[in-house]
Order: C-alpha cells, then sequence, then structure tokens
C-alpha cells in the first residue's frame, strides 16, 4: 500500500512541475516527419525597457489619520508622520523604492538645485535652502525626484539619504548606487507645499564598508545631480506667471545657473543704461539667486527653458515688431506684466509705455519694493536661497543660539562629525589681528571615546581652535567656552564649522560590522551658543572684499554712484548688469548709479569703471595701480597659441637653477613656516607700509578687479575690465557665481579662464575711513588690531613706554627717596 501512495505522489508532483513551465521542451526534431504539431500557448514578449536601478524601500510619509470635525477658523493641512524605518537587515538591495509614477508628458518640471555641484560628504551631511513657489505651483499634486551617485566604499546597509520638504520628511532612501546615477521618485504629500518660500533638505547619514578609520571618513560621498533633481507638479496650471512672485519662482536651470534674457530694441540709445541696470538689480534682488546672469540683446527673444525669464523693454513702437500680440494699454501708459508669447507659447515679461519716461515708470513699479534706505540697518544677509536659514549680520557684542542659525540636535555614532552655519560681519569690521570670538558648547560623550579624540572650530575652511577630549569616563560639556580666533573672518559672509574628531577601542580594533553600530557616541546640542565680542569698526580703501561680502563702499552711498562705461554694446552692458546685479543682492537693495563719459566729471565721489581695457581712462588705471602699458600689452592667448611662456613661472624656474638656489629656498621656507606658526611676515616688520607696487596682468588673465583711492584720496574707485567686451562678460559671468564672489579680496583679483584660477594681490597701504560714531572703546579696539598687526610698531612704543616709566620713576626717587 506505502508504494502505491508513494507512486501517485510521484505522478502528481511530476504533472504540476509540468504545468508550471511556462516554456516547455521542443521535441519536434523527435517526432516523425509529417506528424501534426500542436500548437502553444506562449506569453507575450514584453517589450524592451530599461532595467530599473534596483533600490529599497524608502521611509514612505502618509497623513496621519484625520482628526475629529471641530470647528477652525480656517482649513489646517493633515499632519505628515514618518513610518519607522525597518531594521537594516529587512532591507534589501534588490527591495523595490517607493517611488511615485513617472512625470507625464504634460508635467511641469522645476529644478531645485542652487549649484553646479552638490557632494554631501563624510559621515553626517546636511544641506538646506529654499525653494520659492506660485500659488499655482503650491496646489497643484507635486512628486520630488532627485539623481545620485555614492562612492563604492560607502556601505547601503548602513547608509542612507533623506530627504526634508518643509521640516518634514518625504522619504528616505539606502545610499546604494555607486556604479552610476539613479533616479529616485517620492510623492509630495497634500498640502505640504505654499506658495512662497519651502525649506528643501538634503541629509546623508554613510559609514564606510570595512574601514573605522577617521582617515576613510573622507573617502565618503554621494553627489546629487542638479540636473536629475526636480520638483514635478501636475497640470499646465502651474507653468502661468502672472505677478511679481514669478519674478522670485524664476528657480534653476540643470547646472543651478539663472538667467534673464532682456531684449531691449533701443539697447544703444542715450538715456537708456540707467532705467535698465535698476531693473537687472530689482530683478536680481527680487529673485535673489546665487548664479545669476543677464543677457542683453537687441533683436527677439531667445528660447525659453527652466531657470529663464524673458523680459521685453521698450516703447510700445519698439516692440510691436517683436510681440505681434501686445495689449492695447502699453500705447497709451507705463506698462508692466506677464504676457505669453504667441510664437513659443512661453511667459515674457513686458515693460512698455508710450514714451521712455513711461517705461521708466513701469520699471519703478516692479523694483520700488526692493528699494531701501542706506541709514537703516538690516538684521540679516539673504543666503536662504542657497544656504538657509539667513545668515544674522553681528555689529556688536551678540550671543546667538546655534539653534537659529540651522543646527540641529545630533546623536552621532560615527568617527567624525562635522557640522556648518553661516554669520555675517559688516564692512568696517576691523578685528582680523586680535580679536577672540567663542563657542559655548554643549555637547556629550560616551566613555567608549577615548583621549586624542578631539574637537575643532573651523572659519571659512581654517582651522581657528581646538579642544582635546582627555577623560576616558565620558562627559556632558555644559557651555565649554571655546576660544576662536577672528582672523578667518572677512566682511559679508562667514562659514563656521563643528567638527568632533572621535577615537573609540572599538575602531581600533575594527571587528566586521563595526562601522554600522548605530550606538550614539556623540551627541552635539543646538542650545550651544556662539558669542561675538565687541570688535572694531572702521572702514577700510582699498578692500576688495567688503566690496564682495556686503557691497562696501557703493551700498552706503546717498547720493548715486558714478558708473563708467566706455561703451554701451550688448556685452558691456550685460557684464555690467550681472555685476550690478550680485552687488544689490549682497547690499540689500538696488544700488543707485547715474552714467558718466569722463573721469573728469566725477570728482572725488566713489565710483566704478567698467570696460574693456583699450577703452578704460587711464585716470582709473593709475589710481589702481595698474600699469597703463596694459592697454595695449594684454592681449588675450590663443587657443594656438601654446608656446606663449608665463613670466611668473620662468622666473620661479630659473630662480631654482641658479646657483644659491637651494639657500633661497630654505630661507622661504623658514619664512613660511614662521608666518605659520608665529604669524609675522615681513609686512608686520616695518614701520611704515610700503607703497602699492604697479601691476601688469598677464596675458593669461581673463578679467581683473581692482580698487584703489581716488585722486584726491577721499573715496574709492573700482575698475572691472578685460581684454576685450566678451572676455568681460564672460569672466563676470564666473566671478559672480556664489562659490567664487567670496574669493575677490584684497587690491587686485584676476582670474583665468585658462587655468580656472582666482588670485589676488594682498593691500599694502590703506587708508582708515570712519565710519560710526566715534567714541573711545572703539578707538582702543581699532589701536589694538593696528599694533597686533605692526609688531615692530609696538614692540617700539612698549620700550618708549618703559623708559618713560623708567625716567618718571628714577626722578620720583631722587626727589622723594631716603636720601633726601
Amino acid at each position: 500500500m506505502r508504494k502505491i501512495v508513494a507512486a501517485s505522489l510521484l505522478l502528481l508532483n511530476a504533472s504540476a512541475f509540468a504545468q508550471a513551465q511556462t516554456a516547455p521542451f521542443d521535441m519536434s526534431g523527435e517526432r516523425p516527419p509529417g506528424a501534426s504539431v500542436t500548437p502553444r500557448l506562449t506569453p507575450p514578449t514584453p517589450p524592451t525597457t530599461p532595467v530599473p536601478v534596483p533600490v529599497t524601500p524608502p521611509v514612505s510619509v502618509r497623513p496621519a489619520p484625520a482628526a475629529p470635525a471641530a470647528p477652525a477658523p480656517a482649513p489646517v493641512p493633515p499632519t505628515i508622520t514618518v513610518q519607522p524605518q525597518p531594521a537594516p537587515p529587512a532591507l534589501q538591495p534588490a527591495a523595490a523604492a517607493n517611488t511615485a509614477a513617472p512625470p507625464r508628458s504634460g508635467d511641469v518640471r522645476r529644478y531645485v538645485v542652487p549649484f553646479s555641484k552638490l557632494g554631501l560628504g563624510g559621515e553626517y551631511d546636511r544641506r538646506s535652502w529654499s525653494v520659492y513657489l506660485t500659488p499655482e505651483q503650491a496646489a497643484a499634486k507635486a512628486s520630488f525626484t532627485f539623481a545620485y551617485q555614492n562612492a563604492i566604499v560607502v556601505a547601503p546597509e548602513a547608509s542612507a539619504l533623506t530627504v526634508y520638504l518643509n521640516n518634514r520628511p518625504i522619504g528616505q532612501q539606502r545610499v546604494g548606487s555607486p556604479d552610476g546615477p539613479s533616479a529616485i521618485t517620492f510623492e509630495v504629500p497634500s498640502g505640504l507645499l505654499q506658495p512662497g518660500a519651502n525649506l528643501v533638505t538634503f541629509e546623508a547619514n554613510q559609514r564606510h564598508r570595512t574601514d573605522c578609520s577617521i582617515q576613510s571618513t573622507y573617502e565618503l560621498w554621494s553627489n546629487i545631480d542638479p540636473a536629475g533633481t526636480y520638483l514635478s507638479f501636475a497640470g499646465s496650471d502651474a507653468a502661468q506667471l502672472s505677478s511679481a512672485d514669478a519674478i522670485r519662482a524664476i528657480g534653476v536651470d540643470g547646472a543651478g545657473k539663472t538667467e534673464f534674457d532682456i531684449v531691449v530694441p533701443a539697447l544703444e540709445q542715450p538715456g537708456t543704461t540707467k532705467p535698465l541696470l535698476r531693473l537687472a538689480q530689482g530683478l536680481s534682488v527680487l529673485s535673489s539667486m546665487p548664479n545669476q546672469i543677464f543677457a542683453f540683446s537687441t533683436t527677439s527673444l531667445p528660447a525659453a527653458g527652466p531657470g529663464k525669464l524673458s523680459v521685453l523693454v521698450g516703447t510700445a513702437a519698439e516692440l510691436r515688431p517683436l510681440f505681434p500680440g501686445l495689449p492695447p494699454g502699453a500705447e497709451s501708459a507705463a506698462f508692466a506684466a506677464f504676457a505669453t508669447d504667441p510664437r513659443s507659447g512661453s511667459p515674457v515679461l513686458l515693460i512698455s509705455g508710450p514714451s521712455w519716461q513711461a517705461v521708466s515708470s513701469a520699471i519703478d513699479t516692479i523694483v520700488s519694493p526692493t528699494d531701501r534706505p542706506s541709514d537703516i540697518r538690516r538684521d540679516v544677509l539673504t543666503t536662504e536661497r542657497w544656504s538657509a536659514p539667513n545668515a544674522p549680520l553681528v555689529f556688536s557684542d551678540t550671543n546667538i543660539a546655534l539653534s537659529q542659525i540651522g543646527v540641529k540636535t545630533t546623536e552621532f555614532s560615527g568617527r567624525r562629525l562635522r557640522t556648518s552655519f553661516n554669520i555675517a560681519v559688516p564692512a568696517d569690521f576691523y578685528a582680523n589681528a586680535y580679536g577672540e570670538a567663542k563657542v559655548l558648547l554643549d555637547a556629550a560623550y560616551t566613555d567608549n571615546v577615548m583621549p586624542g579624540s578631539h574637537i575643532d572650530i573651523y572659519v571659512n575652511d581654517n582651522i581657528a581652535s581646538t579642544v582635546p577630549i582627555t577623560t576616558t569616563s565620558g562627559g556632558i560639556l555644559r557651555h565649554l567656552p571655546i576660544r576662536v580666533t577672528m582672523r578667518h573672518f572677512k566682511p559679508g559672509l562667514n562659514s563656521v564649522a563643528i567638527e568632533a574628531i572621535l577615537m573609540t577601542k572599538d575602531d581600533a580594533a575594527c571587528a566586521p560590522g563595526a562601522t554600522a553600530g548605530a550606538t550614539p557616541r556623540f551627541a552635539l546640542f543646538d542650545t550651544s551658543e556662539l558669542q561675538i565680542p565687541d570688535f572694531a569698526r572702521v572702514g577700510q580703501r582699498p578692500n576688495l572684499a567688503a566690496m564682495a561680502g556686503t557691497a562696501y563702499p557703493y551700498g552706503r552711498a546717498t547720493e548715486p554712484t558714478p558708473l563708467f562705461i566706455d561703451r554701451v554694446d550688448a556685452d558691456t552692458l550685460s557684464a555690467a548688469a550681472t555685476l550690478l546685479g550680485q552687488m544689490a543682492i549682497t547690499a540689500g537693495h538696488p544700488i543707485d548709479v547715474e552714467t558718466v563719459a569722463s573721469p573728469n566729471t566725477i570728482g572725488d565721489r566713489d565710483a566704478i569703471f567698467i570696460g574693456s581695457v583699450s577703452q578704460m581712462p587711464a585716470t582709473a588705471l593709475t589710481q589702481t595701480n595698474i600699469a597703463t602699458a596694459s592697454q595695449a600689452s594684454w592681449r588675450p592667448v590663443a587657443d594656438t597659441q601654446a608656446g606663449v611662456v608665463d613670466t611668473g613661472t620662468a622666473f620661479e624656474e630659473w630662480n631654482s637653477k641658479v646657483s644659491g638656489g637651494v639657500l633661497r629656498n630654505r630661507i622661504t621656507a623658514f619664512r613660511e613656516w614662521v608666518s605659520r606658526n608665529f604669524d609675522i611676515s615681513r609686512s608686520s616688520l616695518q614701520f611704515v607700509p610700503g607703497a602699492e607696487q604697479v601691476f601688469t596682468p598677464s596675458n593669461v588673465d581673463t578679467i581683473l578687479v581692482a580698487q584703489g583711492p581716488s585722486p584726491a584720496g577721499a573715496a574709492a574707485w573700482t575698475v572691472v575690465t578685460a581684454p576685450s567686451a566678451k572676455d568681460l562678460r564672460e569672466g563676470l559671468e564666473v566671478l559672480t557665481a556664489q562659490l567664487n564672489w567670496p574669493q575677490i579680496s584684497g587690491h587686485i583679483t584676476t582670474y583665468s579662464s585658462k587655468t580656472g584660477k582666482i588670485e589676488t594681490v594682498p593691500v599694502t597701504r590703506f587708508d582708515f575711513v570712519p565710519s560710526t560714531p566715534w567714541s573711545i572703546s572703539n578707538y582702543r579696539l581699532i589701536a589694538a588690531n593696528w599694533l597686533s598687526t605692526n609688531i615692530l610698531s609696538y614692540a617700539s612704543l612698549l620700550v618708549v613706554f618703559v623708559l618713560l616709566i623708567g625716567v618718571t620713576t628714577s626722578s620720583m626717587l631722587r626727589r622723594l627717596g631716603r636720601s633726601k
């Protein structure tokens, strides 16, 4: 009986296996010729599609259950709750991601990354900025897509990327795309987006696959692709532009740039330059984007695209050939409104009127909301479009909680924690030689942290202070004062970073799986504070860093600033608009300018000169210590001229060849060592600063920015020049980028498109410019900083005072001593 049952089960299993086969073996080759073949049912072959990159299930976000009905004055968006993340073992590399439906062809795509490159490095990194949305975009159904690629050494089972919108997580993705970019899409919960500014945050938690050392943390990175990171809005209503909010919502393209294309048929006519430059500054302040460029033309509208806004400016008679559907109201009064181009279907900002006086009035209706009196002090620098929140502007003794400037309480289980924030100081900041700020640190660490660990403070990527951890029993730090030298602070925006280097015995052993440990070993609390003391305040001339930081002195002018432009063509005017737009953002308001045709009409006022070097007035070059011979000798190097020898490089090579070159190198190395360790340089050992050297730009330089005193010495003249108008435009587009603009400093700054380098010439001699009411305390701080910079003068004065005290004491003892 058992044999019969076993045989029956074997037959049943065989039949089930045969039914489970979707493609049985083809036995036609063994059939006799002429035998009929029964047709088989074969499943249809699916169309060939790209295989999606395996992704891991992100943390899904869903609305919480609706609360019981209750009377309320206005509807409240549902609370968004985050589903707890599954345990790491449950996350499989090939699991499907909770992605939204792919965007349809009619959806509106809005790029959100305001950088050309966005990298999240180390074991913990967090980047936040705001994206401005119109009411139509905020009300539309939306999804968020980002593309990323990570280092191959990142452990996917212990690393994750989290995306936040308005401080609420919309999804989390395991970091597991080392071979190529992967695109991930999350649904945006309804009611989460709002008209106006919306905060976008990327947070990366990354661990190394096998290495537990501190050095290995520098190998961890995840790069977010700006061209693959965007918000998608369903429907065509999100593309409508109907108000001034549309200028704020211009956004960026796939490379992080923002472009204003301004078409002016009467571009070269007298009287159009001033209103056009005012318009450019107003558009720049309204959008406040970090990488803005302006392009003027006279013929036709350029192609529309993301991060671009087309603007038509001119009288009704001038614009009608370019825009046939011009509204009738433009012929009778000032007119400024958005319209749809009938040829391309893209929105266009129309600014028109019956005359150029009416056009100027229409421009004022757009720009006037951005005006701010120069005597009204602002409290922040606008940085939220690329780094949120806005940086507070500190003028005197101030304590700022880190929670107010974007630092979050963080519990950390890795080896190197780094978090940063922004702070700003005014243009007349003068405390780089003696001033000390304090970080009042609230933190905690476990007993696993070994001595040798330390906490470092960085200012503008320069280490400013370090505190060792010496105990072995753990500890809680409550407002631990860490002194931070202010020598690396500069006028305008400053970045401060707190970095904790943590070493443990477990990391020394580095057992398998140790890198994925989740037990916190360090905590940084947002109750920590930054204390900025009173510092000396006095303006300095020249000072390009102050101009780049806060548009000093032009941002404080109470009268129109003279602007010399050699000729009004498309390239030169585009360059001037790009420069003034960036200065308007740092100043916080448009800068009132008036065009002048000759430096003789400027007098002793702060002025700006912009144009090609051949057309630059010799007086302006002389005042900024630029060799006038460069007007004939400064020519761009052609790509075919590979044999051009750079004078500076050749000099260094010959310097190493001549006899005694080794000795000179040793002296130079010793001098650098003294400067690095004791902050003593040749300039600090001089009683009187030396005269500025005449500067001759190299032929590999693309553009030059220089500042010097006016002929009478009571004002600052800034020269922006290049070999040609094209070089001027292209050079300023690079210099005004968010990454490059803070590098402008010293007396002269040059940029070379051939090498991609920005080089500066430090200030040798400068003049003080009073910027605050007279006070003994401020002058004491000014004297302290000046004496700290000029060591030899300080030592000489100290010797003189000691001698005076000795002579005085000796004289008193002769008269009052025991011998008397």
